[in-house]
């Protein structure tokens, strides 16, 4: 795998506007980043990518809003999500590209067909472990399931800044184990990537988070939860149309 200068720097600077975009609605940046990523890599390769410029974000926005994490939630989502990393430790599956944007782009919509009553709600007895279990697992099969995610969180009567704060704790270990599982089949990535490009991929990170709560003060609760689902609207219907394009007509 060797890539472009050019190529190496539209990388980072999409890093930059997924951690902008991450840092305000607490999701929808890390799809922005992955599309590019999977463009131009092997899906092994383009989720480890992914997964450490989510790490180098997710640990900054963390740490930035630590006083609004929702610890309860978090520790019981990590706990169902190392469940289900154990268990998935056994498959060592990596999924296609289309299965990829497919699997992304499909599930909010069938989330979102939920009946109100019986939405998702991630503060309800149990639902951490189960979510996070799920996640991981979803995660892991078809490579992305911040969307589907964002749905649990939807759901939940959390204000904007615990929303956020806690979901980055959650997709912070996420993300660690999605380097311990998919690392171990996609090669030396770190050595395919220059240096540069992964100082660069840390420093966009950290800029764009930082520069997320000069929006993220300024909006409201009931503004967050509507713009935030129309940006999962929106990317999915991207995905799933990328998706269908790969069934149909391969990658050129």
């Amino acid at each position: 795998m060797t890539l472009s200068a050019g190529v190496l720097i539209l990388i980072s600077f999409t890093g930059l506007l997924g951690s902008f975009v991450s840092g305000v609605f607490g999701m929808a940046g890390g799809q922005i980043f992955l599309a590019v990523v999977l463009f131009y890599m092997p899906v092994a390769a383009a989720l480890v990518v992914f997964a450490a410029m989510q790490v180098a974000s997710g640990s900054w926005r963390g740490w930035l809003w630590r006083r609004y994490i929702h610890w309860p939630v978090a520790l019981r989502y990590i706990v169902g999500s190392l469940v289900a990393f154990a268990l998935m430790r056994f498959v060592s599956f990596v999924p296609t590209k289309p299965v990829v944007y497919l699997g992304i782009g499909l599930m909010p919509f069938a989330a979102f067909a939920v009946p109100k009553r019986f939405a998702p709600d991630i503060t309800r007895r149990g639902a951490p472990y189960i979510c996070g279990a799920f996640i991981m697992a979803l995660q892991l099969v078809v490579g992305q399931a911040g969307n589907l995610l964002d749905v649990f969180f939807q759901a939940s009567p959390l204000d904007r800044k615990r929303v956020v704060a806690t979901k980055a704790v959650t997709q912070l270990v996420s993300q660690v184990l999605r380097i311990a599982y998919f690392g171990a089949v996609s090669g030396d990535v770190a050595r395919d990537i220059p240096i540069w490009t992964w100082a660069c991929l840390l420093a966009a990170a950290i800029a764009g988070t930082s520069l997320a709560p000069l929006v993220l003060h300024r909006m409201t609760d009931d503004g967050f939860r509507k713009w935030t689902k129309v940006i999962i609207a929106c990317f999915s219907a991207l995905y799933v149309a990328r998706g269908l394009w790969l069934l149909v007509f391969g990658e050129a």
